[in-house]
């Protein structure tokens, strides 16, 4: 789909996990990893259509989806959070996030991130610890 602009809708993703299931611990790394996203992206709050957030199980102390939304300007942009679905042996306490995003970068192009322990998730698009 291409917007006015001539830009394409593109999604961006990145994972990360925390050591425990605490409010505080959730809410930061959300935060570094929507931040980073961003950043390595080249993406304004404008260009934001919207942004999934799941998490594993193990956690629920915290809506990551909170976090985002504690900066005023994130205020408007459609969030939502659900739980990551339990397969046997996958990682946990691992957050992921999905931003659609309209870019003029080509899909090859987008910087996914997958930091720290998530980096296993994705060896082919991880750049390791944050």
């Amino acid at each position: 789909m291409n917007t006015e602009m001539g830009k394409k809708l593109r999604g961006i993703r990145g994972a990360i996990t925390v050591e425990r299931d605490e409010k505080e611990e959730i809410k930061k790394a959300t935060k570094e990893l929507f931040t980073l996203l961003l950043q390595d992206n080249e993406i304004s709050v404008s260009e934001i259509a919207s942004v999934f957030i799941t998490v594993t199980s193990d956690l629920h102390s915290a809506f990551p989806a909170e976090a985002i939304r504690e900066e005023e300007k994130f205020r408007y942009v459609p969030l939502l959070c659900a739980q990551e679905i339990e397969v046997k042996g996958a990682l946990k306490r691992c957050i992921r996030l999905l931003i659609l995003a309209y870019t003029d970068k080509n899909q090859v192009d987008i910087h996914h991130l997958y930091l720290g322990k998530a980096s296993s998730l994705r060896k082919d698009l991880s750049k390791g610890e944050p």
